[in-house]
C-alpha cells in the first residue's frame, strides 16, 4: 500500500508526480477522459505537498492555473486554500498547487 502524500519525502512525491503524469498521458492517448481526470487530480494533490502553505497569504486574490477565474483566499487548512471563485459566494477548497500569481484585490 502506498504512503499518504503527507508522509512521502520530496523525492517520493516527485516520483509519484512523474508516474501520474505518465499515466495521465497514456489515458489521454487512449481517449479515456475519466481516467485522465483522476490521474491529473492526484498529480495536482501531490504537487500541493511539495509547496509550503506559509508561502501563500490569506486575504489575497490568486489566479488559478489553467483557468480564467481568480480565487480569493479566506484561509488555509493544510495544503488547501479555502475561499471564493470570482463571481461566486460559495466557499470551496482548492489545492495550493492550483494557485498562481497574486492578483490585486479590488475594494
Amino acid at each position: 500500500m502506498k504512503k499518504k502524500y503527507s508522509q512521502m519525502t520530496e523525492q517520493e512525491l516527485w516520483d509519484e508526480i512523474r508516474e501520474l503524469h505518465e499515466k495521465s498521458n497514456k489515458a489521454q492517448q487512449l481517449g479515456n477522459a475519466s481516467e485522465f481526470a483522476v490521474h491529473e487530480q492526484r498529480r495536482i494533490m501531490a504537487e500541493a505537498y511539495l509547496l509550503n502553505p506559509d508561502d501563500f497569504m490569506s486575504g489575497q486574490r490568486y489566479s488559478l492555473k489553467q483557468e480564467a477565474n481568480t480565487f480569493f483566499v479566506k484561509y488555509y487548512n493544510g495544503v488547501f486554500a479555502w475561499g471564493f471563485r470570482e463571481r461566486s459566494d460559495k466557499l470551496e477548497a482548492v489545492p495550493i498547487s492550483l494557485l498562481d500569481e497574486v492578483k490585486p484585490t479590488s475594494l
